[in-house]
Protein backbone atom coordinates (compact mmCIF):
# COMPACT_ATOMS: atom_id res chain seq x y z
CA UNK A 1 0.00 0.00 0.00
CA UNK A 2 1.43 3.36 -1.02
CA UNK A 3 1.30 6.11 1.60
CA UNK A 4 1.53 9.85 1.06
CA UNK A 5 4.67 11.72 2.09
CA UNK A 6 3.63 14.91 3.86
CA UNK A 7 5.69 17.26 6.03
CA UNK A 8 3.40 18.78 8.64
CA UNK A 9 3.93 22.53 8.97
CA UNK A 10 3.92 22.24 12.79
CA UNK A 11 6.31 19.31 13.04
CA UNK A 12 8.49 19.41 16.17
CA UNK A 13 6.51 22.28 17.70
CA UNK A 14 5.03 21.79 21.20
CA UNK A 15 1.62 20.20 21.58
CA UNK A 16 0.24 22.89 23.94
CA UNK A 17 -1.60 25.37 21.66
CA UNK A 18 -0.34 28.68 23.05
CA UNK A 19 3.32 27.53 23.06
CA UNK A 20 2.90 26.08 19.60
CA UNK A 21 1.46 29.32 18.30
CA UNK A 22 4.38 31.40 19.57
CA UNK A 23 6.93 28.82 18.36
CA UNK A 24 5.32 29.03 14.93
CA UNK A 25 5.66 32.84 14.92
CA UNK A 26 9.30 32.75 16.02
CA UNK A 27 10.14 30.11 13.43
CA UNK A 28 8.50 32.14 10.66
CA UNK A 29 10.86 35.00 11.50
CA UNK A 30 14.02 32.87 11.07
CA UNK A 31 13.16 30.08 8.62
CA UNK A 32 14.46 32.11 5.67
CA UNK A 33 17.72 33.26 7.23
CA UNK A 34 20.92 32.23 5.40
CA UNK A 35 22.60 29.04 6.54
CA UNK A 36 25.95 29.30 8.31
CA UNK A 37 27.58 25.87 8.10
CA UNK A 38 30.92 26.42 9.88
CA UNK A 39 31.97 22.82 10.37
CA UNK A 40 31.31 19.75 8.24
CA UNK A 41 32.71 17.07 6.02
CA UNK A 42 31.22 17.63 2.58
CA UNK A 43 33.58 17.09 -0.35
CA UNK A 44 35.10 20.29 -1.79
CA UNK A 45 35.46 18.52 -5.15
CA UNK A 46 31.71 18.84 -5.56
CA UNK A 47 31.93 22.62 -5.66
CA UNK A 48 35.26 22.79 -7.49
CA UNK A 49 34.13 20.76 -10.50
CA UNK A 50 30.39 21.43 -10.18
CA UNK A 51 29.72 18.12 -11.93
CA UNK A 52 26.32 16.52 -11.68
CA UNK A 53 25.84 13.95 -8.94
CA UNK A 54 25.69 10.52 -10.50
CA UNK A 55 22.60 8.96 -8.96
CA UNK A 56 20.47 8.75 -5.82
CA UNK A 57 22.73 6.18 -4.19
CA UNK A 58 25.88 8.19 -4.77
CA UNK A 59 24.43 11.32 -3.23
CA UNK A 60 22.13 10.14 -0.46
CA UNK A 61 23.29 6.70 0.63
CA UNK A 62 27.03 6.16 0.20
CA UNK A 63 28.28 9.33 2.01
CA UNK A 64 25.89 9.07 4.95
CA UNK A 65 27.17 6.87 7.77
CA UNK A 66 24.03 7.68 9.79
CA UNK A 67 22.14 5.70 7.15
CA UNK A 68 24.37 2.77 6.49
CA UNK A 69 25.24 2.13 10.16
CA UNK A 70 21.54 1.40 10.77
CA UNK A 71 21.37 -0.89 7.74
CA UNK A 72 24.59 -2.65 8.79
CA UNK A 73 23.12 -3.22 12.28
CA UNK A 74 20.30 -5.11 10.56
CA UNK A 75 22.61 -7.39 8.63
CA UNK A 76 23.08 -5.52 5.33
CA UNK A 77 26.66 -5.76 4.03
CA UNK A 78 28.33 -2.40 3.53
CA UNK A 79 29.74 -3.41 0.17
CA UNK A 80 26.20 -4.17 -1.03
CA UNK A 81 25.33 -0.54 -0.29
CA UNK A 82 28.18 0.74 -2.44
CA UNK A 83 30.57 1.53 0.41
CA UNK A 84 34.07 1.18 -1.03
CA UNK A 85 32.57 -0.89 -3.82
CA UNK A 86 32.23 0.73 -7.24
CA UNK A 87 31.09 -2.53 -8.79
CA UNK A 88 27.75 -2.57 -7.02
CA UNK A 89 24.62 -1.78 -9.01
CA UNK A 90 23.45 1.56 -7.49
CA UNK A 91 19.82 0.69 -8.16
CA UNK A 92 20.19 -2.58 -6.26
CA UNK A 93 21.89 -0.76 -3.37
CA UNK A 94 19.06 1.77 -3.27
CA UNK A 95 16.52 -1.05 -3.22
CA UNK A 96 18.16 -2.55 -0.13
CA UNK A 97 17.74 0.84 1.52
CA UNK A 98 14.16 1.37 0.36
CA UNK A 99 13.04 -2.07 1.49
CA UNK A 100 14.31 -1.29 4.99
CA UNK A 101 13.31 2.35 5.25
CA UNK A 102 10.99 1.47 8.12
CA UNK A 103 14.06 0.86 10.26
CA UNK A 104 14.52 4.61 10.48
CA UNK A 105 11.15 5.36 12.11
CA UNK A 106 11.62 7.80 14.96
CA UNK A 107 15.22 8.63 14.09
CA UNK A 108 16.67 11.98 13.01
CA UNK A 109 17.80 10.35 9.77
CA UNK A 110 14.18 9.64 8.86
CA UNK A 111 13.29 13.27 9.48
CA UNK A 112 16.19 14.64 7.42
CA UNK A 113 15.63 12.22 4.57
CA UNK A 114 11.89 12.84 4.36
CA UNK A 115 12.64 16.58 4.21
CA UNK A 116 15.07 15.99 1.35
CA UNK A 117 12.68 13.70 -0.50
CA UNK A 118 9.75 16.10 -0.21
CA UNK A 119 11.40 19.53 -0.31
CA UNK A 120 14.28 18.92 -2.71
CA UNK A 121 12.89 16.27 -5.03
CA UNK A 122 9.15 16.78 -4.69
CA UNK A 123 8.31 13.20 -3.80
CA UNK A 124 4.68 12.77 -2.75
CA UNK A 125 4.70 9.13 -1.65
CA UNK A 126 6.78 7.50 1.06
CA UNK A 127 9.91 5.52 0.26
CA UNK A 128 9.35 1.76 0.46
CA UNK A 129 10.01 -1.37 -1.58
CA UNK A 130 7.19 -0.54 -4.01
CA UNK A 131 8.44 3.01 -4.64
CA UNK A 132 12.14 2.19 -4.73
CA UNK A 133 12.49 2.44 -8.52
CA UNK A 134 10.28 5.54 -8.67
CA UNK A 135 12.53 7.27 -6.16
CA UNK A 136 15.76 6.12 -7.77
CA UNK A 137 14.69 7.15 -11.28
CA UNK A 138 13.11 10.46 -10.27
CA UNK A 139 16.05 11.57 -8.12
CA UNK A 140 18.68 10.38 -10.58
CA UNK A 141 16.97 12.15 -13.50
CA UNK A 142 16.73 15.38 -11.53
CA UNK A 143 20.38 15.16 -10.49
CA UNK A 144 21.35 15.15 -14.17
CA UNK A 145 19.95 18.67 -14.65
CA UNK A 146 21.75 21.96 -14.10
CA UNK A 147 19.37 22.93 -11.31
CA UNK A 148 20.74 20.10 -9.18
CA UNK A 149 24.44 20.68 -9.65
CA UNK A 150 26.30 21.30 -6.37
CA UNK A 151 26.63 25.07 -6.79
CA UNK A 152 22.99 25.49 -7.78
CA UNK A 153 21.84 23.56 -4.69
CA UNK A 154 24.22 25.59 -2.52
CA UNK A 155 22.56 28.78 -3.78
CA UNK A 156 19.03 27.37 -3.73
CA UNK A 157 19.23 26.66 -0.01
CA UNK A 158 20.78 30.03 0.81
CA UNK A 159 24.04 28.72 2.23
CA UNK A 160 26.10 31.77 3.08
CA UNK A 161 29.25 29.87 4.02
CA UNK A 162 30.18 26.20 4.21
CA UNK A 163 33.34 24.88 5.85
CA UNK A 164 34.83 21.55 4.90
CA UNK A 165 37.54 19.80 6.94
CA UNK A 166 40.97 18.85 5.61
CA UNK A 167 44.20 17.35 6.88
CA UNK A 168 47.45 19.38 6.94
CA UNK A 169 48.65 16.98 4.23
CA UNK A 170 45.88 18.07 1.86
CA UNK A 171 47.07 20.43 -0.89
CA UNK A 172 43.65 22.16 -0.90
CA UNK A 173 43.67 22.03 -4.70
CA UNK A 174 39.88 21.83 -4.79
CA UNK A 175 39.54 24.94 -2.68
CA UNK A 176 41.98 26.63 -5.02
CA UNK A 177 39.87 25.59 -7.99
CA UNK A 178 36.73 27.01 -6.34
CA UNK A 179 38.47 30.35 -5.91
CA UNK A 180 39.84 30.37 -9.44
CA UNK A 181 36.42 29.58 -10.93
CA UNK A 182 34.94 32.98 -10.15
CA UNK A 183 31.91 31.40 -8.46
CA UNK A 184 30.77 33.55 -5.55
CA UNK A 185 29.75 30.72 -3.22
CA UNK A 186 31.82 30.75 -0.04
CA UNK A 187 33.31 27.31 0.61
CA UNK A 188 36.20 27.38 3.07
CA UNK A 189 38.39 24.80 4.78
CA UNK A 190 39.22 23.96 8.40
CA UNK A 191 42.52 22.63 9.75
CA UNK A 192 42.17 19.07 11.11
CA UNK A 193 45.69 17.95 12.17
CA UNK A 194 44.82 14.51 13.61
CA UNK A 195 46.88 12.48 11.07
CA UNK A 196 50.07 14.25 12.17
CA UNK A 197 49.13 14.80 15.84
CA UNK A 198 47.85 11.39 16.91
CA UNK A 199 50.69 8.83 17.23
CA UNK A 200 48.10 6.04 17.01
CA UNK A 201 46.67 7.33 13.73
CA UNK A 202 47.40 4.83 10.95
CA UNK A 203 50.57 5.76 9.05
CA UNK A 204 51.59 8.42 11.58
CA UNK A 205 55.34 8.12 10.93
CA UNK A 206 54.89 8.21 7.16
CA UNK A 207 52.56 11.17 7.61
CA UNK A 208 55.37 13.06 9.35
CA UNK A 209 57.63 12.38 6.38
CA UNK A 210 54.94 13.71 4.05
CA UNK A 211 54.52 16.71 6.36
CA UNK A 212 58.25 17.42 6.02
CA UNK A 213 58.16 17.11 2.23
CA UNK A 214 55.14 19.41 1.97
CA UNK A 215 56.46 22.17 4.23
CA UNK A 216 60.23 21.95 3.77
CA UNK A 217 60.55 21.67 7.56
CA UNK A 218 62.22 18.81 9.39
CA UNK A 219 59.15 17.37 11.07
CA UNK A 220 61.20 14.77 12.91
CA UNK A 221 62.47 17.55 15.17
CA UNK A 222 60.24 19.31 17.69
CA UNK A 223 61.07 22.77 16.37
CA UNK A 224 60.57 21.80 12.74
CA UNK A 225 57.34 19.96 13.55
CA UNK A 226 55.79 22.97 15.26
CA UNK A 227 57.02 25.29 12.50
CA UNK A 228 55.33 23.04 9.92
CA UNK A 229 52.02 23.36 11.75
CA UNK A 230 52.32 27.12 11.82
CA UNK A 231 53.10 27.18 8.10
CA UNK A 232 50.16 24.98 7.13
CA UNK A 233 47.76 26.85 9.40
CA UNK A 234 48.76 30.07 7.66
CA UNK A 235 48.20 28.44 4.26
CA UNK A 236 44.78 27.14 5.33
CA UNK A 237 43.90 30.66 6.44
CA UNK A 238 44.68 31.95 2.93
CA UNK A 239 42.10 29.42 1.71
CA UNK A 240 39.47 30.86 4.00
CA UNK A 241 39.97 28.76 7.13
CA UNK A 242 38.82 30.45 10.33
CA UNK A 243 38.98 27.35 12.53
CA UNK A 244 40.87 24.23 13.50
CA UNK A 245 39.32 20.93 14.57
CA UNK A 246 40.67 18.25 16.89
CA UNK A 247 39.05 14.84 17.09
CA UNK A 248 40.90 13.41 20.08
CA UNK A 249 39.70 10.40 22.08
CA UNK A 250 39.62 12.53 25.24
CA UNK A 251 39.80 16.19 26.20
CA UNK A 252 43.08 15.64 28.03
CA UNK A 253 45.56 18.53 27.86
CA UNK A 254 49.12 18.95 29.16
CA UNK A 255 51.65 21.74 29.51
CA UNK A 256 55.03 20.05 29.67
CA UNK A 257 58.37 21.80 30.14
CA UNK A 258 60.21 22.16 26.83
CA UNK A 259 62.73 19.40 27.53
CA UNK A 260 59.99 16.91 28.42
CA UNK A 261 57.93 17.84 25.35
CA UNK A 262 60.94 17.31 23.08
CA UNK A 263 61.73 13.96 24.70
CA UNK A 264 58.12 12.82 24.35
CA UNK A 265 58.10 13.86 20.69
CA UNK A 266 61.28 11.81 20.08
CA UNK A 267 59.52 8.77 21.53
CA UNK A 268 56.43 9.04 19.37
CA UNK A 269 58.57 9.63 16.28
CA UNK A 270 60.59 6.49 17.05
CA UNK A 271 57.44 4.38 17.17
CA UNK A 272 58.46 3.00 20.56
CA UNK A 273 55.77 4.50 22.78
CA UNK A 274 52.99 3.35 25.08
CA UNK A 275 49.30 4.18 24.83
CA UNK A 276 49.74 6.52 27.82
CA UNK A 277 52.56 8.35 26.03
CA UNK A 278 50.43 8.69 22.91
CA UNK A 279 47.67 10.22 25.03
CA UNK A 280 50.14 12.58 26.70
CA UNK A 281 51.43 13.71 23.32
CA UNK A 282 47.90 14.43 22.06
CA UNK A 283 47.28 16.31 25.31
CA UNK A 284 50.39 18.43 24.83
CA UNK A 285 49.44 19.19 21.25
CA UNK A 286 46.03 20.56 22.27
CA UNK A 287 47.84 23.11 24.41
CA UNK A 288 50.34 23.84 21.62
CA UNK A 289 47.45 24.35 19.20
CA UNK A 290 45.71 26.68 21.65
CA UNK A 291 48.87 28.80 21.73
CA UNK A 292 48.97 28.87 17.93
CA UNK A 293 45.29 29.88 17.82
CA UNK A 294 46.03 32.76 20.15
CA UNK A 295 48.72 33.86 17.69
CA UNK A 296 46.91 33.38 14.37
CA UNK A 297 43.27 33.85 15.40
CA UNK A 298 41.93 30.49 14.22
CA UNK A 299 39.03 29.30 16.35
CA UNK A 300 39.80 25.96 18.02
CA UNK A 301 37.21 23.17 18.05
CA UNK A 302 37.69 20.13 20.31
CA UNK A 303 35.56 17.06 19.49
CA UNK A 304 36.48 14.43 22.12
CA UNK A 305 34.74 11.41 23.55
CA UNK A 306 34.44 9.04 20.63
CA UNK A 307 35.92 5.56 20.48
CA UNK A 308 36.53 5.79 16.77
CA UNK A 309 36.45 2.75 14.51
CA UNK A 310 35.25 0.51 17.34
CA UNK A 311 34.52 -2.33 14.89
CA UNK A 312 38.02 -3.50 14.03
CA UNK A 313 36.88 -5.73 11.15
CA UNK A 314 34.94 -2.90 9.49
CA UNK A 315 37.87 -0.52 9.97
CA UNK A 316 40.31 -2.99 8.44
CA UNK A 317 38.10 -3.61 5.44
CA UNK A 318 36.46 -0.24 4.82
CA UNK A 319 38.55 2.36 6.66
CA UNK A 320 37.51 5.27 8.83
CA UNK A 321 34.10 6.84 9.30
CA UNK A 322 31.96 3.84 8.52
CA UNK A 323 29.43 4.18 11.30
CA UNK A 324 31.36 2.33 14.03
CA UNK A 325 32.31 5.28 16.23
CA UNK A 326 30.88 4.93 19.76
CA UNK A 327 30.54 7.61 22.49
CA UNK A 328 32.55 7.29 25.69
CA UNK A 329 32.58 8.99 29.09
CA UNK A 330 34.50 12.27 28.94
CA UNK A 331 36.06 14.42 31.64
CA UNK A 332 36.55 18.13 30.96
CA UNK A 333 37.13 19.74 34.37
CA UNK A 334 40.40 17.96 35.11
CA UNK A 335 41.36 17.27 31.50
CA UNK A 336 41.32 20.91 30.40
CA UNK A 337 42.98 22.30 33.55
CA UNK A 338 46.56 22.45 32.15
CA UNK A 339 45.43 24.27 29.00
CA UNK A 340 43.16 26.62 30.94
CA UNK A 341 45.87 27.38 33.49
CA UNK A 342 47.96 28.59 30.58
CA UNK A 343 45.42 30.21 28.28
CA UNK A 344 41.98 30.13 29.91
CA UNK A 345 41.83 33.85 30.66
CA UNK A 346 42.83 34.97 27.17
CA UNK A 347 39.91 36.94 25.74
CA UNK A 348 41.35 36.77 22.22
CA UNK A 349 41.40 32.97 22.23
CA UNK A 350 38.24 31.08 21.22
CA UNK A 351 37.82 27.37 21.99
CA UNK A 352 34.57 25.58 21.17
CA UNK A 353 33.90 22.40 23.16
CA UNK A 354 31.76 19.53 21.91
CA UNK A 355 30.84 16.31 23.68
CA UNK A 356 29.15 12.99 23.14
CA UNK A 357 28.77 12.57 26.91
CA UNK A 358 25.54 14.36 27.82
CA UNK A 359 26.13 13.74 31.52
CA UNK A 360 28.71 16.54 31.56
CA UNK A 361 26.50 19.30 30.11
CA UNK A 362 25.27 20.70 33.43
CA UNK A 363 28.01 19.36 35.69
CA UNK A 364 31.11 20.41 33.70
CA UNK A 365 30.66 22.12 30.35
CA UNK A 366 28.12 24.81 31.25
CA UNK A 367 30.03 25.89 34.39
CA UNK A 368 33.33 25.98 32.48
CA UNK A 369 31.93 28.00 29.58
CA UNK A 370 30.03 30.17 32.04
CA UNK A 371 33.34 31.28 33.54
CA UNK A 372 36.35 31.07 31.20
CA UNK A 373 36.47 33.84 28.56
CA UNK A 374 38.04 31.56 25.96
CA UNK A 375 35.39 28.80 26.10
CA UNK A 376 32.14 28.37 24.18
CA UNK A 377 29.87 25.33 23.91
CA UNK A 378 29.29 23.67 20.58
CA UNK A 379 25.76 22.41 19.89
CA UNK A 380 24.41 18.93 20.50
CA UNK A 381 26.65 16.79 18.29
CA UNK A 382 26.52 13.58 16.30
CA UNK A 383 24.39 11.04 18.15
CA UNK A 384 22.66 13.94 19.91
CA UNK A 385 22.11 16.03 16.77
CA UNK A 386 18.42 15.26 17.14
CA UNK A 387 15.23 16.91 18.43
CA UNK A 388 15.48 15.37 21.89
CA UNK A 389 19.25 15.88 22.02
CA UNK A 390 18.87 19.57 21.18
CA UNK A 391 16.23 19.98 23.88
CA UNK A 392 18.42 18.26 26.48
CA UNK A 393 21.33 20.53 25.52
CA UNK A 394 19.29 23.72 25.99
CA UNK A 395 17.72 22.56 29.25
CA UNK A 396 21.05 21.44 30.74
CA UNK A 397 23.25 24.38 29.73
CA UNK A 398 21.17 27.56 29.48
CA UNK A 399 20.71 28.31 33.17
CA UNK A 400 24.47 28.23 33.83
CA UNK A 401 26.13 29.26 30.55
CA UNK A 402 23.30 31.29 29.05
CA UNK A 403 22.69 31.40 25.33
CA UNK A 404 25.63 33.62 24.48
CA UNK A 405 28.30 31.17 25.61
CA UNK A 406 27.01 28.78 22.95
CA UNK A 407 27.62 29.00 19.21
CA UNK A 408 24.29 28.37 17.52
CA UNK A 409 24.07 25.31 15.31
CA UNK A 410 26.43 23.52 12.97
CA UNK A 411 25.45 20.49 10.98
CA UNK A 412 28.70 18.44 10.90
CA UNK A 413 27.64 16.21 8.01
CA UNK A 414 28.96 14.46 4.92
CA UNK A 415 25.48 14.33 3.40
CA UNK A 416 25.17 17.63 1.53
CA UNK A 417 21.40 17.86 1.30
CA UNK A 418 20.94 17.11 4.98
CA UNK A 419 22.43 20.55 5.73
CA UNK A 420 19.23 22.56 5.14
CA UNK A 421 17.18 19.75 6.68
CA UNK A 422 19.24 19.80 9.89
CA UNK A 423 19.17 23.58 10.18
CA UNK A 424 15.39 23.48 9.80
CA UNK A 425 15.16 21.03 12.71
CA UNK A 426 17.47 23.15 14.88
CA UNK A 427 15.48 26.33 14.22
CA UNK A 428 12.20 24.62 15.06
CA UNK A 429 13.55 23.18 18.31
CA UNK A 430 15.15 26.44 19.44
CA UNK A 431 12.01 28.42 18.65
CA UNK A 432 9.98 25.95 20.66
CA UNK A 433 12.35 26.27 23.62
CA UNK A 434 12.19 30.07 23.45
CA UNK A 435 8.40 30.06 23.22
CA UNK A 436 8.22 28.03 26.42
CA UNK A 437 10.45 30.55 28.23
CA UNK A 438 8.23 33.43 27.10
CA UNK A 439 5.00 31.80 28.23
CA UNK A 440 6.59 30.95 31.58
CA UNK A 441 7.42 34.69 31.82
CA UNK A 442 11.14 33.99 32.05
CA UNK A 443 12.01 36.16 29.04
CA UNK A 444 10.06 38.74 27.05
CA UNK A 445 8.66 38.07 23.59
CA UNK A 446 11.00 40.63 22.01
CA UNK A 447 13.97 38.89 23.65
CA UNK A 448 12.84 35.57 22.21
CA UNK A 449 12.68 37.15 18.74
CA UNK A 450 16.24 38.43 19.08
CA UNK A 451 17.43 35.10 20.43
CA UNK A 452 15.80 33.17 17.60
CA UNK A 453 17.85 35.16 15.09
CA UNK A 454 21.00 34.85 17.17
CA UNK A 455 20.68 31.08 17.59
CA UNK A 456 19.84 30.55 13.92
CA UNK A 457 22.44 32.85 12.40
CA UNK A 458 24.38 35.44 14.41
CA UNK A 459 26.06 33.28 17.06
CA UNK A 460 27.66 30.86 14.59
CA UNK A 461 28.83 33.71 12.38
CA UNK A 462 30.41 35.49 15.32
CA UNK A 463 31.88 32.42 17.04
CA UNK A 464 33.60 31.19 13.89
CA UNK A 465 34.77 34.69 12.94
CA UNK A 466 32.95 34.60 9.63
Amino acid sequence: MLRNLELHCDRLFPVEPSVRGLARELYASVKGLPIISPHGHTDPRWFAGNETFGNATELLLVPDHYVFRMLYSQGVALEDLGVRNRQVDPRAAWRLFAERYGLFRGTPSRMWLDWVFAQVFGMGVQLCAETSDLYFDTITEMLATDAFRPRALFERYNIEVLATTESPLDTLEHHGAIRASGWQGRVITAYRPDPVVDPEFEGFRANLDAFSALTGEDCLTWEGYLAAHRQRRAFFATMGATSTDHGHPTAQTADLPLAEAKALFAKVVSGDFTAAEAELFRAQMLTEMAGMSLDDGLVMQIHPGSFRNHNAAVFERFGRDKGADIPTRTDFVHALKPLLDRYGNERDLSIILFTLDESVYARELAPLAGHYPCLKLGPAWWFHDSPEGMKRFRHATTETAGFYNTVGFNDDTRAFLSIPARHDVARRIDCSFLAQLVLEHRIEDWEAAELATDLSYNLAKKAYRL
